[in-house]
């Protein structure tokens, strides 16, 4: 027997529950299938179990996508004030961290809680523990599990990305996306930590040192904390870096962003009998300056060295090269970059050019948002867009 509904989704994370609860308040007869045993469950570890459930600043420049202007319009349709209305209507107390990042006071379960009510409210079906055997397209879409055959005329793709593989994630959405034509740009591990090698392995002798840096990579600056590991390099700042990364590139990292760019100069006629290991403990942590320091080669008193060799330290310091051997994978990446190409989807409404009534939203489409709360608005924005054009 197949049972029908208007539409069917995919997944019942962050893009998923927003979707179906925007299309079930539409009066949409909608059917969410989960493959876990419970929905939300990357929202639940979220933001240390607080989810960072927005960023006050999302915009479009805080995404990485092979189409750079597919985001705006559902990011432009749907708000990060948007969603703290809705979360502020449920009475769920939040509070704002650096660089406008958004958490519950409380508990992540408080957003799935609300997601949830969203959907019931719009009496959404919601199973899970469905395994998907097979999705197939005729005149609709049906969805055969081990529980049964369900057929709808429209089909939402909202099971993510193969981040964080122990939570259950797979790369389903590609294969489905493939399945149906549709082009994918080459999944990667993006907001990652990077590894060393080589003579760069010394760094892994100060494994949870950190320290305020700049890093950048393709020309993509991220000014926070990086933290050195026992296998190379971590922290916001080299995470955010991590999603412009390419194999076999530099990663440049400044250790004195609050310095000028002759400070071991100017210290040099202010203090000349200074070393240049003491002027890097005071900058940076002692384990990390020397280092840095013995790397530099630099030893005596600065009045003893010549301007030339300072004005190098000075813009090696300010620029030093690393040459990462590769990322620690999908298993510790945030989300994954890439996806279902922008190309094969309206930006308004999320829909397949080439097969009216599929649609693809969150992580399985090729926008990947900064650390911070960007992801999850590029969730509920994408997940608004589809349930208002189903």
């Amino acid at each position: 027997m197949v049972t029908r509904y208007d539409t069917i989704i995919l997944g019942a994370g962050a893009a998923g529950l927003m979707c179906a609860a925007r299309a079930g308040q539409r009066a949409l007869r909608v059917l969410v299938l989960e493959r876990a045993e419970a929905p939300g469950k990357k929202i639940l570890i979220s933001g240390g179990g607080r989810c960072n459930f927005t960023n006050i600043g999302a915009g479009p420049g805080n995404y990485l996508s092979a189409n750079p202007h597919f985001a705006k319009s559902a990011l432009a349709r749907y708000t990060p004030r948007d969603f703290l209305e809705l979360v502020e209507r449920y009475g769920i107390a939040w509070h704002e961290k650096t660089l406008g990042q958004l958490f519950c006071d409380g508990s992540a379960k408080q957003i799935v809680a609300m997601l949830l009510e969203e959907c019931a409210g719009g009496e959404v079906e919601l199973r899970c523990g469905e395994e998907i055997a097979s999705v197939e397209h005729d005149d609709g879409f049906t969805v055969t599990t081990q529980n049964g055959a369900f057929t709808a005329p429209k089909l939402v793709i909202a099971t993510g990305g193969p981040s964080i593989p122990k939570m259950g994630a797979t790369a389903f959405a590609y294969d489905l996306g493939r399945q149906f034509g549709l082009k994918v740009v080459e999944p990667r591990p993006a907001l990652v930590p990077l590894t060393l090698g080589g003579e760069e392995v010394l760094f892994r002798d100060i494994s949870g040192v950190s320290a305020p840096v700049v890093a950048t990579a393709n020309g993509a600056g991220f000014a926070e904390a990086a933290l050195f590991t026992h296998r190379g390099l971590s922290g916001p700042a080299i995470l955010q870096a991590s999603s412009y990364w390419r194999s076999g590139e530099p990663l440049f990292v400044d250790f004195v962003p609050e310095r000028g760019p002759e400070w071991l100069l100017d210290a040099k006629h202010n203090h000349p009998r200074t070393g240049v290991r003491t002027l890097l403990r005071e900058a940076l942590p002692a384990r990390l300056a020397d280092i840095l320091a013995d790397r530099l080669g630099l030893d005596g008193d600065l009045g003893n060295l010549p301007d030339k060799a300072l004005r190098s330290a000075c813009e090696r310091l300010r620029r030093w090269e690393f040459r990462p051997n590769g990322t620690e994978g999908f298993a510790k990446a945030e989300v994954t970059a890439g996806g279902i190409s922008t190309a094969e989807l309206s930006s308004k409404t999320m829909e397949a050019k080439k097969i009216p009534g599929l649609f693809a939203i969150g992580e399985a489409v090729d926008v990947t948002g900064w650390l911070g709360g960007y992801n999850f608005q590029w969730a509920w924005a994408s997940g608004v867009a589809a349930g208002e054009a189903l």
